[in-house]
């Protein structure tokens, strides 16, 4: 068997508590090896510039549709296609903030997404995977919700 070419920082289940320390918010995240871009659930997305600086706003729940609504004005990182795990590509704004997940803490891209009929508000894709494990038999290794 062929060794990794790097050392893991961390082995994960396949869902995960994690912080967005930024925006103060704390969420049952799903991993999934297959997406590439993370996903943050998003609603009403506004893009708009001012002074020369393109920003986003949108509406985010922590917890389901029954949660509090958060909602939040950040800087547009970027606006990229992105395929769905139906096949449907979409042009999404891409958001750029820290996530802590045990004692990790790095910057992390998320596309914003409605991902109401989603059972997680937030998705990890292997961007963000990059130097970890995932025990795909395990859950929450780092944390009970």
């Amino acid at each position: 068997m062929k060794e990794l070419p790097y050392q893991a920082k961390a082995v994960i289940g396949r869902r995960e508590m994690v912080v967005l320390p930024d925006m103060h918010l704390h969420l049952c995240a799903k991993v999934d090896t297959g997406a590439r871009t993370s996903a943050l659930h998003a609603e009403d997305i506004e893009s708009f510039e001012e002074d020369e600086i393109l920003w986003v706003s949108f509406v985010t729940r922590g917890g389901g549709p029954g949660s509090p609504a958060h909602t939040y004005r950040m800087h547009l990182h970027d606006r990229r296609k992105v395929t769905s795990s139906n096949g449907l590509a979409e042009w999404r704004y891409i958001i750029r903030t820290r996530l802590q997940l045990g004692e990790l803490d790095f910057p992390v891209e998320f596309s914003l997404t409605d991902r109401r009929n989603m059972r997680h508000p937030l998705l990890l894709g292997r961007r963000a995977l990059r130097r970890l494990l995932v025990a795909p038999g395990a859950a929450f290794l780092h944390g009970e919700p």
